[in-house]
């Protein structure tokens, strides 16, 4: 709906882009001179806007370091994946008193192994919709499809001591269709026996803010953003749109 408007926008000879009914017309050159933070209503046509494609204007935002970054593509992910699957399930992290483990092998050429942890809550599994699952070695279609039906899916990898999180730049986190991600700066990844604090909670909501904070991990914010260019009959304005 906004691409249209946008382009609706730039067929128009003049458009008003702002709300504020109560306020008169400001001239862009008066805004230009004016010193910050300052509230107007504005008559102006829009001569460009960036990005062209909408998708492109969300990007991930870093509250701690300001940073912005591009939401990383699913052939990233799946790379990610693919090379995390090379690594073996460590039989020794399985079925610990926070989880319990499953592990089958598939039935394609490849034959991969697959394991899947299940927290407990009071060494009993939850319902699916109430469940976090911990992932070695599935796909992007598979961890997709348990990520619709369970809570938390969380892609992880065995090391000798403990199952760790992949590579920051993919999800650490998935809720049905939403991709969590962690700054790489920001972030000092903690190893995944941290969550069985989360688990013995009375109640775990498994809420991104949560696990992120035990995980170590700073938490990246889905944010919008647009380049405009504002033309009036006095100036030439160039208008920055940033919201989460």
């Amino acid at each position: 709906d906004l691409e249209l408007h946008l382009q609706r926008c730039q067929q128009l000879s003049v458009t008003v882009l702002t709300d504020h009914q109560d306020l008169s017309n400001t001239e862009l050159k008066t805004i230009i001179n004016s010193t910050a933070p300052q509230q107007y209503r504005i008559r102006a046509k829009l001569r460009t806007y960036k990005p062209q494609k909408l998708h492109q204007s969300v990007k991930l935002h870093c509250s701690k370091c300001n940073s912005l970054q591009e939401v990383p593509d699913r052939d990233d992910f799946d790379f990610i994946l693919r090379g995390s699957a090379s690594t073996a399930s460590n039989p020794e992290l399985h079925n610990t008193s926070w989880y319990e483990s499953v592990t089958w092998t598939t039935q394609d050429q490849k034959q991969r192994e697959i394991t899947i942890h299940f927290v407990k809550h009071d060494e009993m599994l939850q319902h699916p919709e109430d469940t976090l699952l911990m992932i070695e070695g599935g796909t992007l279609k598979e961890i997709r499809k348990l990520s619709r039906r369970f809570k938390c899916v969380i892609p992880v990898r065995s090391t000798e001591d403990d199952l760790e999180l992949l590579d920051l730049s993919a999800p650490f986190l998935l809720q049905g269709n939403v991709k969590h991600y962690g700054c790489r700066q920001c972030s000092t990844p903690k190893p995944m026996k941290n969550l069985s604090s989360l688990a013995a909670e009375q109640q775990p909501s498994w809420e991104p803010t949560e696990i992120a904070q035990v995980l170590g991990i700073e938490l990246l914010q889905y944010v919008f953003i647009m380049n405009f260019t504002l033309v009036d009959e006095t100036g030439t304005l160039n208008a920055y749109l940033f919201d989460h």
